[in-house]
């Protein structure tokens, strides 16, 4: 755990500035990851960089409010299996390691984020084809093989 005398998670990381730092080094290497990267064509990376910061750092225990949407509404029409998400948290793992995380706080981190898989992930593709997005267009980034 962290220290007493922090008033949060968010604190004892160091705030604002760990956490930018650790969402630049993670979404460099998303936009770059073949199977992941698909899903953030045509997105600004900075500003999907600052809804993380953002996001994590309300959760985090931070004095900040996440302005975006529900991650339901955020993710309904992608196609996310529970493998894409392990490829994401091993990313997201790497990032924290080079960041000079401890393994606590890495720990913590990862379980904190895990805990909002389940707003996001899809069971099966059956399911996922199932959802009525009216007009929007599905967004599916199939890999053949791992």
């Amino acid at each position: 755990m962290w220290p007493v005398n922090r008033s949060s998670f968010f604190d004892h990381l160091g705030g604002l500035p760990t956490l930018q730092r650790v969402h630049r080094r993670f979404y460099d290497k998303v936009y770059v990851h073949p199977w992941l990267g698909g899903f953030f064509a045509g997105h600004d990376q900075q500003t999907i960089e600052l809804r993380q910061t953002q996001f994590m750092a309300e959760k985090f225990g931070g004095n900040i409010r996440y302005p975006g949407m529900a991650l339901e509404l955020a993710h309904r029409r992608m196609y996310i299996p529970e493998k894409l998400l392990r490829v994401r948290q091993q990313l997201l793992r790497e990032s924290l390691q080079e960041e000079g995380l401890d393994e606590r706080d890495i720990q913590r981190w990862l379980t904190i984020d895990h805990a909002f898989w389940h707003h996001i992930r899809n069971d099966s593709l059956e399911e996922f084809e199932a959802i009525d997005l009216k007009y929007e267009r599905p967004l599916m980034i199939l890999r053949s093989a791992d």
